[in-house]
């Protein structure tokens, strides 16, 4: 599948629902910071630079070994895309809100695989950053494949590396392994019984972070949350991807007995959040995103408590692409306004859903 099929195309490979522990689990990323030597970070590049950063990358991707490696992969400019394109490509996680906060797009790239598992942003705050991304808890797996992308790039390229520090990176924070992992995760149960707050306030303690669902600098929607280390430095990669899946198996058990004291000792009212969420969604006329994004946390809860039979994790991820802003307005053909946003977003929701038992 090329990029702009990718873009038309609401689904990802993550969204994917039978995946191990995707009840709370909708995903785990890896992401590793890459510059190349006798180049300056991307905020000191000159277009020239930038240019030959991305010539650089499309001859390494192009390579036999590469290819072998990972299997083949589109490069577009972002100067290529409409801005809704652009953002949509946020929307599904294939690149930050970050890499689109300049004018210059045409210095700035994406490369993704025609599955959307294995994706690199070019010229954000660092020069590569390789991704690989997987539905469920499968940290270990995706630093597998990053690790064989990032091997295969390095015979082609040369990164900046010091022997004393590791990787070099724009930000000091990412200087060493440059690894970044972290699993999205839907904590409904924690959040209604307040055990969310327990939760965030015991995180840093061990050298995580918890974001929200597109990353730094945004806001938990949908009960969904990022969790990712904070350390890159004197850390071994197999060290910083164990230490995040052990947290995420005791952030799964809090969550999984959350749910269930839920339907134990409250399950009238539950029962009754979830069935009124479904409702609201088979029929509603008028939906904003926010709104989308809590029916749908709800919906998903009945659905992994075995009470509501019908919608799919898979559907119910796709949901949340499909309900984004910059998706209604591709489908549109134009902006609207935000009310007539809201009548297309629920329009959609309707159509996906008319079909499911009632």
């Amino acid at each position: 599948m090329g990029l702009r099929e990718n873009i038309t195309n609401p689904f990802s490979k993550w969204m994917d629902g039978n995946a191990p522990e995707a009840d709370v689990v909708i995903s785990s990323r890896v992401r590793l910071a890459r510059n190349l030597a006798s180049f300056p970070f991307p905020h000191q590049l000159s277009k020239e630079k930038a240019n030959e950063i991305i010539h650089a990358l499309q001859l390494a991707i192009n390579n036999k070994k590469t290819r072998a490696a990972v299997g083949p992969m589109e490069l577009a400019r972002l100067a290529e895309l409409t801005p809704v394109e652009r953002q949509i490509l946020v929307e599904k996680h294939l690149i930050s809100p970050d890499l689109l906060k300049t004018r210059e797009e045409e210095t700035r790239a994406l490369v993704v695989s025609g599955d959307e598992i294995v994706s690199i942003m070019v010229n954000e705050e660092d020069h590569l950053r390789l991704q690989c991304l997987l539905p469920g808890l499968q940290l270990e797996e995706a630093a597998r494949i990053c690790a064989l992308l990032d091997d295969a790039l390095e015979q082609t390229l040369d990164y900046a590396f010091s022997e004393k520090l590791g990787y070099l990176t724009a930000c000091p924070t990412n200087v060493g392994t440059g690894m970044r992992v972290s699993v999205m995760v839907h904590l409904p149960g924690l959040v209604i019984n307040g055990g969310i707050k327990e939760l965030l306030a015991f995180i840093p303690k061990v050298g995580l972070t918890v974001r929200g669902l597109y990353g730094e600098g945004t806001e938990a929607a949908g009960n969904l949350f990022q969790i990712s280390n904070q350390v890159t430095l004197g850390r071994s990669e197999e060290e910083i991807v164990s230490g995040l899946g052990t947290v995420t198996e005791q952030v799964i058990a809090r969550e999984r007995q959350a749910r269930q004291q839920l339907y134990r000792y409250r399950r009238d009212a539950l029962e009754d959040r979830v069935w009124r969420a479904y409702g609201t969604l088979r029929y509603a006329r008028l939906l904003t995103g926010d709104e989308t994004m809590k029916l749908l946390s709800d919906v998903r809860l009945g659905v992994n408590l075995g009470f509501l039979k019908g919608p799919t994790p898979r559907l119910l991820n796709e949901l949340i692409v499909l309900t984004r802003p910059a998706y209604i307005t591709k489908m549109a053909g134009k902006d609207v306004p935000p009310a007539y946003r809201d009548s297309l977003r629920a329009k959609l929701v309707r159509e996906k859903l008319k079909d499911l038992p009632e």
